[in-house]
């Protein structure tokens, strides 16, 4: 089983995720780890926060809350970021997240296969 604790902190609204984006991808997908940070890439550009917003989206959609439930809390401008995900409590964040990190796992061995 993946360990993914150290992926983010506890809060009292909400687990707080650190992510490590990269803008202007061929296509939005979780993709991994990055260090202590659960790496995405986004299709939108780094240009008036488009790429936080569909980071945002993303997060909403891959760990199954509403958009509305995941907030921004720092690294506006910069590739780390650290979003909260409200209402959702560490044993259940941990499960989301981890579906998140084998669904990608997945895709990344269906994509190699493919290549070559």
């Amino acid at each position: 089983m993946t360990e993914v604790s150290d992926l983010y902190d506890d809060s009292p609204e909400g687990i707080v995720l650190r992510i490590h984006v990269q803008p202007g991808a061929g296509r939005s997908a979780v993709v991994g780890r990055h260090g202590d940070a659960l790496k995405v890439r986004v299709a939108a550009p780094p240009i008036e926060g488009r790429a936080n917003e569909a980071a945002r989206a993303l997060l909403a959609e891959a760990l199954g809350v509403s958009e509305s439930d995941v907030e921004l809390t720092s690294g506006q401008s910069s590739r780390t970021k650290r979003f909260r995900l409200n209402g959702l409590d560490a044993e259940e964040g941990e499960k989301r997240i981890r579906v998140a990190l084998d669904d990608a796992k997945a895709a990344d061995t269906r994509g190699a296969r493919g290549r070559g």
